[in-house]
């Protein structure tokens, strides 16, 4: 097997891994409500993550994390509007009875357990305290609720859970120091993060990309064919010779076979999910990112080293491979290697987005959808995909699978690689702003093949179909992210906007310009075969008649 067939086994496989992603989340969402704790009169605030910043002794300490409880009044949301409290350890510890010490607006801290959160809120609040700080026995967060039969719950003070570790920084703090004072707040997210303008552009310039190659390869193959078979009739080319065999085409049986092999994947990856499964994921990813990355640069490089790029020389087990393939091959890897090796830094983002990238504009560019019958079957299995695992399985995993996924909750590592993601740069909570390779990928597949079909019917800009397939990804993406932020972070299916906009925007135009029956079944329209060729090919194959309609 050459190296071509290898990376392409290797790209194809890829798609099949890459397809099981998370729709588009932000990273470090906030805590919500659940169905499993209703809100009633006094305990009906939503749930809060809570900045804990520290003083000691005068001098600004480190911050914490907690979440705000379902009752009690509201966190206040601006920094500069909350109050520097003094802090002071509750006795008894657990506050269950009234507080021994009469306090003065200080917050108390106290532990978990023995009785309900809204009892030793009560007490701390009889006691004079300004806010109570429960510290979980455990390092998870919890949220905390009210009784379906509690009535005493006219709190007037803010309830903030903190995890054990914090919980056990405090004591300290306060058991070694004269002095220790905190500031609760819960600031809110902006309506819109630069990060997400970033995310959208290099979601479409990806596409861009992906479609222009793969029709600039469609018009060249098409360009040589006619000459071969206007120019040398006798002689039938033989299809590798004109490059149809690195090109992939989806059937209506795999658009399907494809959403349900992703569908059985993700269930694997939410069971396994572990610190070596996550490995097993950056090992694939990274094998599928050098061959997108390689693919690429040699692409892009053959154009200024011509000569090298079709001098070959044979190597073991690789066959034939060009000097260029073998000098930009090394580079790869390392890169490859490097990010796999540093991703935990904080700008390791960056080489995942390169690796993903190059991988998705590589899938595009050998995996083709040869008519819209085929791209409405993926589009929309893939829409039902989304939508099942995002929402649906909350009911039969009692959780979001795909976002689980997405976040590495079960994985102790910040989810699995196989998406872009951008920092976010005005979020006082931080965090990610990402998309999955299958909100790319997916949608990418029949936007390329859109402009494919305008280029070989010598179509126009305005008068085509790319155009306004671009544009209506672009706008589902952008409602996305719009619908992301008036849920207030919710992850959501980013397919659940784009693939209405884009299969709806392509049928629309393809009924209303005629063309929609060449468009579902042919793909492109059909060319007369030069005269004698299929008399002198009495046993021509499906591909050979393929592409004499090209």
């Amino acid at each position: 097997m050459d190296l071509q067939n290898l990376g392409l086994v290797i790209t194809i496989s890829a798609v099949i891994l890459l397809v099981c992603n998370p729709s588009t989340v932000t990273a470090g969402d906030i805590v919500h409500d659940d169905d499993s704790a209703p809100k009633k009169p006094g305990c009906e605030n939503d749930f809060v993550l809570v900045k804990v910043q520290t003083w000691v002794n005068g001098i600004e300490d480190v911050e914490f994390v907690g979440v705000g409880a379902r009752f009690g009044p509201r966190i206040e949301s601006k920094e500069k509007n909350a109050n520097q409290t003094r802090l002071t350890l509750s006795n008894p510890r657990d506050c269950c009875t009234p507080s021994k010490n009469k306090l003065a607006k200080e917050v108390l801290i106290v532990e978990r357990g023995n009785c309900k959160f809204t009892e030793k809120a009560n007490n701390a609040e009889a006691a004079g305290a300004s806010a109570i700080l429960i510290i979980n026995n455990q390092r998870e967060l919890y949220k905390m609720v009210c009784d379906r039969d509690e009535t005493d719950l006219d709190i007037k003070i803010p309830a903030v859970m903190l995890p054990q570790d914090a919980g056990a920084s405090l004591e300290k703090m306060l058991l070694n120091n004269t002095s220790v004072s905190v500031q609760l707040y819960s600031p809110r997210r902006p309506l819109v993060d630069i990060a997400e303008v970033f995310l959208w552009l290099m979601a479409v310039g990806t596409i861009l990309c992906a479609s222009f190659w793969s029709a600039w390869s469609a018009k060249e193959a098409a360009i040589e064919q006619d000459k071969f078979l206007k120019d040398a009739v006798d002689e039938i080319p033989d299809t590798k010779a004109l490059g149809v065999s690195s090109i992939v085409d989806i059937n209506t049986i795999s658009a399907v076979l494809f959403v349900v092999i992703a569908s059985c994947f993700l269930v694997v990856i939410y069971k396994l999910m572990s610190y070596w499964f996550i490995e097993l994921l950056v090992v694939l990813f990274c094998i599928g990112g050098v061959e997108g990355l390689q693919t690429c640069l040699v692409a892009l490089l053959s154009r200024w080293f011509r000569n090298a790029g079709e001098s070959y020389i044979k190597v073991p087990f690789f066959g034939a491979l060009s000097y260029l393939t073998l000098a930009v091959s090394p580079f790869c890897i390392a890169f490859a290697v490097v990010w796999a090796v540093y991703r935990d830094v904080s700008f390791a983002w960056i080489g995942q987005d390169i690796l993903g990238i190059a991988l998705i504009i590589t899938v595009l560019q050998i995996v083709h959808v040869p008519n819209l019958k085929v791209g409405t079957v993926l589009l929309s299995c893939a829409f039902l995909y989304d939508i099942f695992w995002v929402f649906v399985s909350k009911k039969l995993f009692k959780e979001s699978v795909m976002i689980v996924v997405a976040r590495g909750d079960k994985s102790g590592e910040d989810g699995i690689p196989m998406l872009l993601k951008i920092p976010r740069m005005f979020d006082p909570w931080g965090g990610y702003s990402i998309i999955g390779f299958g909100d790319i990928l997916l949608p990418g597949l029949l936007i390329a093949f859109s402009l494919r079909y305008d280029w070989l019917t010598s179509k126009s800009v305005r008068a085509g179909y790319f155009l306004w397939a671009m544009f209506a990804y672009g706008l589902g993406l952008l409602i996305t992210y719009v619908a992301l932020n008036l849920m207030d972070g919710h992850g959501q299916p980013a397919l659940l906007y784009i693939v209405p906009f884009t299969l709806g925007t392509f049928l629309t135009l393809g009924r209303k310009r005629g063309d929609l029956k060449i468009l579902w079944t042919q793909g492109v329209p059909g060319r007369p075969c030069p005269h004698g060729y299929l008399q002198q090919n009495q046993e021509l194959d499906q591909t050979s008649e393929k592409s004499c309609k090209y």
